[in-house]
């Protein structure tokens, strides 16, 4: 039976005005669901500036909790266009800082959130000195269309997640990023479709694009479909949508097929999970 979910990733270029992108960011849903899309995601941090190209701790006060302005503005747009909408901030929980994907449904509540949990700390990326490793695993989120999980960023190179994501039932993984310096993007095309076809699920992956201090985000987001080809092509560099059409009944035909799930060994992979 043929079970499809229509998709769209974001492509924005955020500044340091909080209201400017809240306000692109509607406007980019608002497009995305005016081409039927059903579950919308956002890149990462979408709604400031790549602060973590330096350590100051003057950008702290850029956290915000989940009753905030920016989650508010998105379960604002989810309601509006009857959409699940996935919102990446930088969250301030209980005195501690997380990056966080708040999956909203189309009612405009909050489905649930998943903290990004490898924290890479590198020139450009410093992101150990503002996110704590998120403390809530690896959660699926049951919509009304798809059963889905969220890799944020620098997590797409650590296939554990995907693999827990997959064994949990997610169907659809979207992966929010902040990839700059164009040479890059064959690695990361590279580790997402292969986590795509090890799993057999979808995985879209959006990105943030813009030139900002130090970094020129490349945009060139894309789908990928469970046998690991493209299902839709890296788009451009520009703002805008990317949408794609997911056929959820095909999972359970590539797996059929590609049998990696059933050849599963799991009481030979100890050493995975020692420190």
């Amino acid at each position: 039976m043929n079970r499809t979910v229509k998709t769209a990733a974001v492509q924005m270029a955020p500044s340091a005005d909080r209201d400017r992108n809240l306000r692109k960011a509607a406007e980019l849903i608002e497009l995305a669901a005016s081409e039927g899309a059903e579950i919308i995601a956002l890149p990462q941090l979408f709604n400031s500036e790549w602060f973590p190209f330096e350590i100051n701790t003057a950008h702290l006060s850029k956290s915000e909790s989940a009753d905030g302005p920016s989650v508010t503005a998105m379960q604002e747009a989810a309601l509006k266009h009857k959409s699940v909408v996935i919102a990446p901030i930088f969250e301030a929980y209980q005195g501690a800082h997380f990056n966080t994907a708040f999956v909203i449904g189309p009612d405009g509540k909050i489905i649930g959130r998943y903290r990004k949990i490898h924290i890479p700390q590198i020139p450009l990326w410093e992101e150990g000195s503002y996110f704590a490793p998120g403390d809530l695993g690896f959660p699926v989120f049951k919509t009304p269309n798809a059963t889905i999980g969220v890799q944020l960023c620098w997590d797409v190179f650590f296939p554990e997640g995907f693999r827990t994501l997959a064994l949990k039932g997610a169907e659809i993984v979207f992966t929010p990023t902040a990839s700059a310096f164009y040479h890059s993007h064959a690695k990361w095309e590279r580790a997402i479709a292969a986590a795509a076809h090890s799993n057999g699920f979808f995985v879209f992956r959006v990105n943030r694009v813009g030139d900002e201090a130090q970094q020129e985000f490349y945009g060139r987001s894309f789908a990928v479909h469970p046998d690991g080809e493209m299902l839709v092509e890296p788009g451009g560099a520009g703002e805008g949508i990317v949408v794609a059409s997911m056929d959820l009944s095909e999972i359970a035909t590539t797996r059929n097929e590609w049998v990696f799930l059933k050849g599963r060994r799991p009481e030979l992979y100890k050493e995975i999970s020692k420190s």
